[in-house]
């Protein structure tokens, strides 16, 4: 069972084919500055590594150049079993993953005004797939669908009722398939059942999100309508005051369109530091004494802390916070300064295990035992591929 991932995202198309006899990733790679002239393709294998650059004229031509590059080695229509594609958004539509149809299809076009910059790319990537390889199974896991646990009055936005009932404004949340995989590793981890474990995901990258998994489900979550919500990221700025866009119309006489451009692409930690979005670039910054960077660093980790606080509520208790992502996995500087934060709820760091991003400790980065803080290497793709496999298993057994 050879599964092709692809997850279609507006910097790059990222792509990986795995075995499913053992969960191995048999070939990767990515796009990056797909439809442009810059664009730049690199994959490898277990002992080869591809690079080169691709001046492609549309999205759905560089997505081509992926399927090209699959059929030259070996991962042509005839030895796929199955595609799963990362969707961002399906509003209310699905609470898990599904096998595409015109259904499915109508529903992420229908949600494409909740994530323009996401959901049109995710469907050609859908649609450029279904034509070349027709006939496998398609399967959509979508961001927010592990999100739709979330009860009523923590989605809700105090805002008129018929808003949410005719425009389906509430809080969605995103990075769902990152932290049901990592909330997976946890139980894992630590030897009990999911469905008796509270938990605190943080998935910190460029984009960043923070989510409570009470016994297995999301019940709440710091994204919102959009991504931009909750947390600073690398250029999204996080939760602002709501007035802040008709104060800048006022001031500046900036229109929505272009402040929703700042507070996505000019902020977070960018807008902070002047300089960069990138937390390996300003920690070396910091050190070098550099105050903006500093600055930048200590917004992201008290308002990461704050954020962590809060989703405590709904929890009652706390038995693991849960770093992941980019910044998550490999920042010890932010780690440590987030920890500082919440002796309130009981974290204290090991600073020899967190120096080693827990590789020595089975991932635990805290002193004590209950509750405690890991570090796991998140894995959407394969998550996605098991998805996938599981589905296309389904209709086999349950064709129609």
């Amino acid at each position: 069972m050879n599964i092709l991932v692809l997850n279609c995202g507006s910097s790059s198309i990222k792509f990986a084919v795995y075995g499913m006899d053992d969960s191995s990733r048999l070939i990767w790679g990515q796009i990056e500055a797909p439809g442009t002239a810059r664009g730049r393709f690199s994959a490898q294998t277990a002992d080869e590594q591809f690079a080169f650059d691709v001046a492609s004229s549309s999205y759905s031509a560089a997505i081509q150049t992926i399927c090209a590059f699959l059929d030259k080695h070996r991962f042509g229509p005839g030895s796929i079993e199955a595609i799963g594609h990362r969707v961002v958004h399906a509003g209310e539509h699905y609470s898990e993953s599904v096998i595409i149809n015109d259904d499915v299809i109508a529903a992420i076009k229908a949600c494409c005004s909740l994530a323009p910059l996401h959901n049109p790319i995710n469907l050609k990537g859908i649609l450029q797939s279904m034509a070349h390889y027709p006939g496998i199974t398609q399967v959509a896991v979508f961001d927010t669908a592990f999100h739709q646990s979330i009860p009523k009055p923590a989605f809700m936005y105090a805002i008129p009722t018929w808003l949410y009932e005719q425009q389906g404004i509430r809080r969605y949340g995103f990075h769902g398939t990152s932290h049901r995989y990592v909330a997976q590793e946890a139980a894992a981890l630590l030897r009990k059942p999911l469905d008796q474990l509270d938990l605190i995901t943080a998935h910190l990258g460029n984009g960043c999100s923070a989510t409570a998994v009470k016994k297995g489900e999301s019940v709440d979550t710091s994204m919102g309508l959009t991504p931009l919500d909750g947390l600073v990221m690398g250029t999204r700025s996080g939760s602002v005051d709501p007035g802040l866009h008709a104060f800048l119309a006022d001031t500046l006489d900036w229109d929505v369109e272009k402040t929703t451009t700042i507070l996505n692409t000019e902020s977070g930690l960018l807008g902070l530091s002047g300089t960069s979005q990138d937390m390996r670039e300003l920690t070396r910054a910091a050190e070098a004494g550099d105050q903006d960077a500093a600055l930048a660093i200590e917004v992201f980790c008290y308002r990461l802390a704050r954020e962590l606080c809060a989703l405590a509520m709904p929890l009652g208790r706390l038995d693991a916070l849960v770093f992941t992502g980019g910044i998550g996995e490999n920042s010890r500087l932010v780690r440590a300064k987030t920890l500082g934060h919440l002796g309130l709820l009981g974290l204290h760091i090991n600073p020899q295990a967190n120096d080693q991003n827990g590789r020595s400790t089975g991932g635990r980065i805290s002193d004590q035992s209950e509750p405690v803080a890991l570090v796991i290497p998140t894995n959407e793709e394969l998550l996605i591929a098991t998805d996938a496999l599981r589905l296309k298993r389904q209709l086999e057994h349950f064709p129609g």
